[in-house]
């Protein structure tokens, strides 16, 4: 997509004071920020043809929170981004930032640091003149932007590789020059379009690190749209989790993770047992809500031999017994898919020593707390 902007609206233009963004977190309604609205949709449409590729949005981010928009392919999470930066404009709707509508406001005027998935640094630019490329167009004197870019450069701890070509960097270089440029003209607002997606694993979870500890600092209001749900998980304040071009939740990781409402936030937001066999008796501490599914997170279920002793605590658990199917060893954790009834469930455990290693066939018994029985609607 970076391909086919200029080079201002790669950058979205714009200058502003760094006391006006610091970082106010607060403590409550369960740790979710409560602060001033900066970012508004309301009730925003984007159609491509008959299609809805964001379908009647309406969506407060509040100042200084890290909000992530988390979904499938065409969910419309990127249409949204978009939308935010001015580079598609909506049907119908209108976007707010700072209580303002920014409808007739290009791109390049909307005060904002983004970051592509492709990074887009200029190949031609060493380090240091990608850096500058932002503070030069908004027409700051050298000498500021020398100083600029060395305080920016030894924050990302590129501070030796500043005269180097983006080709000769690696892929965690080439992040942190692309986060670097998008953080230097201090902007309200930052973007962040599946930024960690062309990185490997390990370089993921070194820059999600990174990633909080820059937002932290900064305090920019940041906006994230991802399909990766560990990222999401790490790095948010809150999470949106988006489904054919509309919100189907939106809360702190910790709600949206315990508590989803839906099957499809159950499933899409890491692994869920479902269950829909009638066979299987299900008992909660909770009354089942009409039209609604049992559902438990694999972690939050214990196996074991079916004579095993059981827990001092067993009055507030339900046991099942089962078969396994299979066991799938995944370093520090074994996943389990056992048979229960007509029901498949996955248990995933922990590798610790002398626990038992069960194998396919193996008849088991499987636990969990009444208490950590979730539902969703079906």
């Amino acid at each position: 997509m970076s391909d086919t902007l200029t080079l201002e609206e790669q950058e979205g233009l714009g200058h502003r004071n760094t006391t006006d963004h610091r970082l106010e977190r607060c403590s409550l309604h369960n740790d979710v920020l409560e602060k001033d609205a900066q970012i508004e949709f309301r009730g925003v449409t984007k159609l491509y043809g008959p299609i809805a590729a964001v379908d009647n949005l309406s969506l407060t981010v509040h100042r200084g929170e890290f909000l992530t928009i988390l979904g499938p392919s065409g969910s419309g999470k990127t249409t949204t981004l978009m939308l935010l930066a001015g580079f598609v404009s909506p049907n119908t709707g209108n976007i707010l930032i700072g209580g303002k509508s920014v409808g007739a406001v290009p791109s390049y005027r909307r005060d904002q640091g983004i970051v592509f998935q492709s990074y887009a640094l200029f190949p031609h630019l060493t380090v240091r003149r990608n850096l500058e490329f932002p503070l030069e167009m908004r027409g700051i004197k050298s000498t500021e932007r020398a100083k600029r870019v060395e305080r920016i450069l030894e924050r990302v701890r590129l501070n030796d590789l500043g005269d180097r070509m983006p080709s000769q960097l690696s892929g965690g270089q080439q992040q942190r020059v692309a986060l670097a440029r998008a953080l230097i003209a201090d902007p309200p607002i930052l973007l962040l379009d599946e930024p960690l997606g062309a990185l490997d694993r390990n370089l993921r979870e070194q820059m999600q690190v990174e990633l909080k500890g820059l937002h932290k600092e900064f305090g920019i209001t940041t906006v994230c749209v991802t399909h990766d749900q560990d990222e999401a998980l790490t790095l948010s304040d809150r999470i949106v989790v988006m489904r054919e071009g509309r919100i189907e939740q939106t809360d702190a990781p910790e709600v949206l993770y315990d508590r989803p409402a839906t099957r499809f936030v159950a499933k899409f937001l890491g692994e869920a047992n479902i269950i829909e066999d009638p066979g299987v008796k299900i008992v909660s501490d909770l009354t089942q809500p009409p039209g609604t599914l049992p559902m438990l997170r694999p972690e939050r279920i214990c196996i074991a031999a079916p004579a095993a002793p059981k827990r001092a605590d067993a009055g507030q658990r339900q046991y099942v017994t089962g078969t396994v199917a299979d066991m799938i060893y995944a370093g520090p954790l074994r996943k389990y898919h056992v048979h229960v009834g007509s029901s498949l469930f996955v248990v995933r455990e922990h590798v610790a020593s002398g626990q038992p290693i069960f194998r396919s066939g193996d008849e088991v018994r499987l636990e969990w707390l009444r208490s950590d029985v979730r539902f969703v609607t079906a």
